[in-house]
């Protein structure tokens, strides 16, 4: 990759580093300029990355000829910016999640079809040792037909943490709570190893221990899926005392995959083990983020370049994350409306 791709950032709050030092270092990208409504966040970003600052997303387009935009905004701008850079000649990278409603997130699909452009999606964790382990078992057939589903997800969001923002515990602007901040990436893990989109969902939700927020911070439920006839469940929270490990199950015929964190391991009812976790040194600095997010930003952020540079589609482009956002928006259509949803 010869040419150095020049990217802006908008949005300079929590996720920002895992998307700014992913690109300060990668030898392909030049980190030119980053955006942000709140001057001073954008000041000191563009100071410590030695780049320009802008307050309005729109201005920096116009003036900085980029290749790439990463959108780390509030979730109801993530298709506002993104239809707007992708009409005006940029290929985008977004956070998850894509949109707060599913027909914006056809919108940005359409949108990078028409325009002719790339649209990236992140899923960090998709690029875990575990997850790609629990996929090529999984895919290789060796586990036989899937005869059931499980995940948990079980975190702490204080009030505290929701009074520090002027956009999350909201329906207009986060689009919900625990499934779509929290346990999003888990839940597209369990659809993508699986294969499959949903027959229907039959969901509950309640707001049951947060004073100051409208959304949800419990959701359990079932999903059956089509291809596979598995009935999968689900248990989501956000008031537990410490964010707990994640969990999928995945039972099969021949074998189970149990992924705790970024652990797979595989049991075979033969006896034999499949095992993977992380990488024993590996690591990469963001700086002062949490721990749960992992490392693998970097590794997709890079792949997203390296498909880029080829002109190839990325791993997960915008119409592959709009199957867990057609999933994600029904279960919260069966949440709000208190019965079975099919697709």
């Amino acid at each position: 990759m010869s040419k150095k791709f020049r990217v802006g950032i908008v949005g300079c709050g929590n996720i920002f580093p895992m998307h700014a030092y992913p690109v300060n270092e990668l030898e392909c990208c030049e980190l030119v300029a980053v955006c942000d409504i709140k001057e001073d966040r954008a000041k000191a970003k563009a100071e410590e990355f030695g780049c320009k600052y802008y307050l309005d997303y729109k201005e920096m387009i116009e003036k900085e000829n980029l290749d790439v935009l990463h959108c780390c905004t509030p979730h109801y701008m993530h298709p506002i910016i993104t239809i707007y850079a992708l009409e005006h000649g940029v290929n985008v990278m977004t956070e998850k999640p894509m949109s707060i409603k599913y027909e914006d997130t056809v919108a940005m699909v359409e949108t990078a079809d028409r325009v002719g452009k790339t649209l990236g999606v992140i899923f960090q964790n998709r690029y875990n040792p575990g997850s790609i382990l629990a996929k090529k078992v999984y895919d290789s057939g060796e586990l036989g037909k899937p005869l059931g589903a499980k995940m948990n997800v079980t975190w702490m969001r204080t009030d505290e943490y929701y009074s520090k923002s002027d956009w999350k515990g909201t329906w207009d602007k986060e689009g919900g709570g625990v499934i779509i901040d929290q346990a999003i990436h888990t839940f597209d893990l369990m659809r993508w190893i699986l294969d499959d989109e949903p027959e229907w969902v039959d969901v509950n939700i309640a707001n049951r221990t947060h004073e100051i927020i409208q959304v949800e911070d419990s959701a359990e439920g079932v999903i059956k899926f089509k291809k596979t006839g598995v009935l999968a469940s689900f248990y989501t929270i956000n008031y537990y005392c410490t964010d707990s490990d994640v969990e999928v199950e995945i039972y099969c015929e021949n074998g189970v995959i149990n992924i705790k964190a970024d652990r797979c391991e595989i049991t075979m009812k033969d006896g034999r083990k499949y095992v993977a976790d992380k990488v024993p040194g590996e690591g990469f600095n963001y700086g002062n983020v949490k721990d749960y997010w992992g490392i693998s930003h970097v590794k997709q952020i890079r792949a997203f370049y390296e498909s880029f540079a080829k002109g190839e589609q990325p791993f997960i482009n915008g119409r592959e994350a709009m199957k867990t956002m057609k999933m994600i928006c029904t279960i919260y259509d069966s949440g709000k409306e208190k019965m079975r949803k099919y697709y």
